[in-house]
């Protein structure tokens, strides 16, 4: 769905009105194209900064990043007329909340040369296990960014990356949360920060075709999220099986002839449903490394007037179906082959982060996906696999355009990006977790929701 205000404000005469009155002006992220893999990584040179005593990690870090053919700089120095495209700050080395001052007023000082689309990315360390001082500087780094990132304008975003004790800086989840967060793919997350828990994950051989030789299974491919999911995998590379209802078998196949994938019309609340993809999957391709639990539906009602099929229905088909799934897929040997280490990533939501009004059923399933996310990560580990999830905010899709005018508007407005986000954002998060640069990220919920000002 188009976001008319969102064109109208970048348009000559409505920009200029909007400027006047005050309005909120978004402006066109900076996305990929599904069928491309071309997008520049970054809009312009690259600042590197750094606490003093992570001055070596932010050298590595800078090697790594020329490695990619980056224009790279350590000090603050620009051209007149050059802006840069993204900063990162490297803070591994906190010792006391003061040793964030230099590096933040550092960074202060260039936001106002910063690129449109462009990226601001901290680099630090986990709480666990440090000492108060440690912690307090480390923890500090969480407010520092999400607050930067509520500050960034024309379509800037600002996310982190949190490393695990002992988890080096060029390690191949660390390389792979960097480029996915510098990168277009990346647009619509903003506010977040991604922990890295292990030395896990190897890097693709080709960086814009990471899913080449894996095999994904999409839950609800036929349209929305699990369509575009189907397609953003299938640019990456792997092969695709789209399950959907047989009610929607029209649109799925549709699809999937688009991607050259395979369709199977399946209800996934059936006790057998993790079986026959399998078997489907199995005869046809020899094994299955991905599953994307994408199928859900809504059935809003304010708890007052829930009634129970609204209730019990929708956790049948957005919670129960994915678990009992998992028994099937979470197996030792279920998923994986060819060298792919099994991933497992869901749909979780904000809602079920933060609660919404008229939502209790599907906050309380999609809840209960986070938790069901943290307590798989463990077992599919044993099999060198993950399990994460992604939370999506206000996406434009046919469910959102029921929503009344006023109200979008208002929900669009709700992020700091003052707009929605396309279902290509959310399927480029998901492609990104089941790939093998993440590796080392594991029982993480991923928000795609350009930082809605609720929850975290």
């Amino acid at each position: 769905m188009t976001d008319t205000y969102l064109e109208l404000v970048n348009t000559g005469a409505p920009a200029k009105l909007a400027k006047k009155l005050g309005l909120p002006k978004p402006v066109r992220l900076r996305r990929t194209d599904p069928a491309s893999v071309d997008t520049p990584l970054t809009t312009g040179p690259v600042l590197v900064l750094s606490d003093a005593a992570s001055t070596t990690e932010a050298d590595a870090v800078a090697g790594d990043l020329l490695g990619w053919d980056l224009d790279v700089r350590r000090d603050t120095r620009l051209g007149e007329h050059d802006r840069w495209g993204a900063v990162i700050v490297v803070l591994t080395g906190l010792g006391h909340p003061n040793d964030l001052s230099e590096p933040a007023l550092a960074l202060g000082s260039v936001l106002r040369r910063l690129a449109k689309g462009a990226r601001v990315v901290t680099i630090s360390r986990t709480v666990d296990r440090a000492e108060p001082a440690v912690a307090a500087a480390r923890n500090g780094v969480d407010g520092f960014l999400r607050s930067v990132a509520k500050e960034l304008r024309a379509g800037a975003t600002g996310n982190g990356l949190v490393l695990a004790d002992g988890v080096g800086v060029s390690a191949p989840s660390v390389r792979g949360g960097l480029r996915y967060l510098l990168s277009a793919r990346s647009a619509f997350v903003d506010g977040q920060l991604i922990t890295v828990g292990t030395d896990g994950g190897s890097e693709p051989a080709d960086w814009s075709r990471p899913l080449v030789g894996s095999v994904a299974v999409v839950t609800g491919a036929a349209r929305g999220i699990g369509a575009e999911v189907a397609r953003v995998m299938a640019r990456d590379g792997a092969r695709v099986v789209g399950v959907d209802v047989p009610a929607a078998g029209e649109s799925l196949s549709a699809v999937m002839n688009d991607v050259g994938g395979t369709a199977l019309q399946l209800d996934v609340t059936r006790d057998d449903a993790a079986q026959r993809i399998l078997d489907v999957v199995r005869a046809r391709y020899g094994h299955l490394d991905i599953v994307v639990h994408n199928a859900g539906i809504l059935r809003d009602k304010l708890l007052a007037n829930m009634t129970p099929d609204k209730f019990e229905g929708l956790l049948a088909v957005n919670i129960a179906a994915p678990l009992r799934m998992n028994e099937t897929f979470a197996a030792p040997g279920a998923l994986g082959g060819d060298g792919a280490a099994p991933r497992i990533v869901s749909l979780a939501s904000t809602s079920g982060i933060a609660g919404n009004r008229g939502q209790t059923n599907y906050a309380t399933a999609k809840a209960g996906i986070i938790g069901m996310t943290r307590a798989l990560a463990g077992q599919v580990a044993d099999a060198g696999g993950t399990a994460n999830a992604v939370a999506p905010g206000f996406i434009e899709t046919d469910m959102t355009a029921s929503i009344p005018p006023v109200p979008r508007q208002i929900a669009r407005w709700g992020s700091s990006l003052q707009q929605g986000g396309h279902p290509v954002d959310v399927a480029e998060a998901i492609a990104f977790l089941a790939s093998p640069q993440a590796g080392g990220i594991n029982g993480q919920t991923l928000r795609v929701c350009g930082q809605m000002m609720v929850g975290q």
